[in-house]
């Protein structure tokens, strides 16, 4: 490994100088080997916590993670955790080792790892350790777990959203035995917290593959996001959708940027069509309502996630409005912008555009939303009036006009939707003016 940051060096050199031998593990490793930027270094040793607190006694320590093997040292403004060499006990609730044994040897340690692209180590003193082919996985494009797969899930069965997640990121292919495991094992999942695994959905639905592996490992799913059975094979029975819920939804998915809110609204937006769905006398199927019925299923799995209330106000507002029609219409747009924000505003156009090109049929209506964000950009390029705030009169201007109360807030709006279809007399002389004509 090139260029190092200087506090992995220093931890190397000063373990080094005491007798003590020091690797980087995990992720770094594997980065580091398929050339993608290393964000962080994992590092162990054969030191003891309380014998790292002795190496490090010069630097600040933090020893709340003592009992199992790690210490934080605080190195160049930066933070930094070493671990000690271990086996794991017998693990407890499939999550976490009962206790953990220090050892001698880097080997143990790795053996005890997830999969094997992430059990090799490396130290500038020594050569490559990679003792389960994770070398030659990450050239076949493979994940793999090391040793017995059904103990590595049992241990802990976030490994198994862990192994989608790398399938998601990278573009890998499960290995048969891992894979097999992984839908042995499945219902384990519910043992899971659900902080643990909202933190691995983040970056499975932000994958660049993660369309894909939605598609192959859908049985996986539904063990956490139960609601996506709805979406399974239902037909729409619709000339307006060329595929069934559940593909069209991926491929609404796919169409989108990277973006959580943007993709987890993209899975939900569905959802709620089995719950009303009617069939007329022509056969040809309706979801009148659906939005309302999604919002409702992704109201409960935002509170089973424990989500932020701000995730999960924007991803309901999301799915409430994704089938609400925008008029293509400037003075519209300026008062979708006010009373949503401009943020939103944008993601609700995104995941609009996404959800119409996913139909696979009627692509004249992406001409619209073309037309939209044009006149979305002229309005922001042109700093126009488009919230209260930037409106050239306030609520206190208003006030010192006599007027009192609840009127305030009515002339306010009153005096806003004036703005909007007459960008050019927002200034404060002619507002007020407005306002002394609309009292007489």
């Amino acid at each position: 490994m090139k260029n190092l940051p200087k506090y992995v060096i220093y931890v190397f050199e000063k373990l080094k100088e005491c007798g003590y031998s020091c690797f980087i593990v995990g992720g770094a490793v594997r980065d580091y080997i398929m050339n993608r930027t290393i964000n962080d270094y994992d590092l162990c040793t054969d030191a003891t916590p309380y014998q790292m607190q002795d190496v490090f006694k010069d630097n600040k320590i933090i020893s709340t993670g003592i009992k199992h093997g790690t210490v934080t040292i605080f190195i160049d403004k930066k933070y930094v955790e070493i671990t000690t060499f271990r086996t794991d006990g017998k693990y407890i609730d499939f999550r976490r080792p009962q206790k953990v044994n220090f050892v001698k040897e880097i080997k143990k340690d790795l053996a005890r790892r997830d999969f094997t692209i992430n059990a090799m180590a490396f130290s500038p003193y020594s050569e490559l350790i990679d003792l389960f082919g994770g070398q030659n996985d990450i050239k076949n494009k493979m994940i793999k777990a090391v040793g017995n797969a059904d103990e590595r899930f049992k241990q802990d069965a976030l490994r198994i959203l862990r192994a989608l997640r790398f399938c998601c990121e990278l573009g890998f292919d499960m290995e048969e035995k891992t894979k097999n495991a992984i839908y042995r094992n499945k219902n384990l999942l519910m043992n899971i917290s659900s902080e643990r695994i909202l933190c691995e959905l983040r970056r499975i639905l932000c994958g660049r593959y993660a369309g894909r592996v939605l598609r192959e490992y859908i049985e996986i799913f539904v063990v956490i996001l139960d609601d996506l059975k709805n979406v399974l094979g239902f037909e729409q029975k619709n000339p307006y959708h060329m595929y069934d819920v559940f593909e069209h939804t991926i491929r609404a998915l796919e169409e989108l940027e990277p973006d959580f809110v943007l993709r987890f609204s993209a899975l939900y937006h569905d959802t709620g069509k089995a719950d009303c769905m009617t069939v007329d006398e022509n056969g040809i199927g309706h979801f009148y309502e659906h939005s309302k019925f999604s919002t409702i299923r992704v109201q409960n799995i935002c509170k089973t996630l424990n989500m932020s209330n701000d995730i999960k106000r924007q991803i309901c507002f999301l799915i409430e409005n994704h089938d609400v029609f925008i008029k293509d219409d400037v003075n519209c747009i300026k008062k979708l912008i006010a009373e949503h924000g401009e943020k939103q505003f944008r993601k609700l156009l995104k995941l609009q555009r996404a959800d119409s090109i996913a139909r696979g049929t009627h692509q004249e209506y992406l001409m619209k939303f073309i037309s939209i964000e044009n006149k979305l950009k002229n309005i922001i390029d042109k700093n126009e009036c488009i919230s209260l705030k930037t409106m050239a009169v306030n609520g206190n201007d208003i006030k010192n006009m006599g007027f009192y109360g609840e009127e305030i807030g009515k002339i306010l709006k009153k005096t806003f939707n004036y703005v909007i279809e007459n960008p050019e007399k927002n200034t404060k002389n002619q507002l007020l003016d407005f306002i002394m004509e609309s009292k007489k």
